[in-house]
């Protein structure tokens, strides 16, 4: 089942019969996000933080399951959206992260065949002068590069993420891929990642 499907199926600004049926609908956003949008939190932050972070998402979101508006954004929009927020709460350490990761390269320990492929940029496994760069982004710029290379949102998904113009997404993206780009030339693959948003 999709997130849109999903989004579909749930009615969260209604009343429902029961606090278990709004427990079971949640659950099910749950078992079909909770992947993802880790994966994501893991490649910004890395992995010993994406815990805590993922936790306080979903704690988040079914706080708010109320006022979730499924015609504002899908559910998987809104969830990318917390997260995107807590994780911009945690700025600081992910630049903190990435400066340190610029001047000592990634973790010797290589990580094994399962993580490498569903982390296919994280924290751990950058470059030194891609995290560098990417730290050196505003982090505004920052979020909206990152949620089409790491996430794959569409510029809609991303407007509606971050609560920002249509157009705003798109110079955001711009002035974060020419600004890479200056630093590290075109052969860069998260620019092509991005490209493609």
């Amino acid at each position: 089942m999709t997130g849109e499907s999903i989004a579909a199926a749930l009615t969260w600004g209604a009343r429902a019969p029961g606090e278990a049926l709004d427990a079971e609908r949640f659950a099910a956003v749950f078992d079909a996000h909770f992947g993802e949008i880790h994966s994501y939190v893991a490649q910004r932050l890395g992995a010993d933080a994406a815990e805590d972070i993922v936790a306080e998402t979903f704690l988040t979101a079914f706080r708010k399951r109320r006022q979730y508006d499924p015609a504002r954004a899908g559910v998987r929009a809104w969830l990318y959206g917390i997260a995107t927020n807590l994780i911009g709460k945690h700025r600081r350490l992910e630049a903190r992260t990435l400066r340190a990761l610029g001047r000592y390269g990634p973790d010797a320990d290589a990580p094994g065949h399962e993580e490498t492929v569903a982390v296919r940029v994280s924290a751990q496994s950058l470059r030194a002068d891609l995290a560098v760069a990417l730290a050196s982004l505003d982090r505004r710029d920052r979020d909206v590069l990152l949620l089409v290379a790491l996430a794959g949102l569409s510029h809609d998904e991303i407007a509606t993420v971050l609560g920002i113009p249509y157009g705003t997404v798109g110079s955001r993206l711009s002035r974060a891929r020419r600004k890479l780009r200056d630093l590290l030339g075109d052969t860069n693959p998260m620019l092509a990642e991005a490209d493609h948003g």
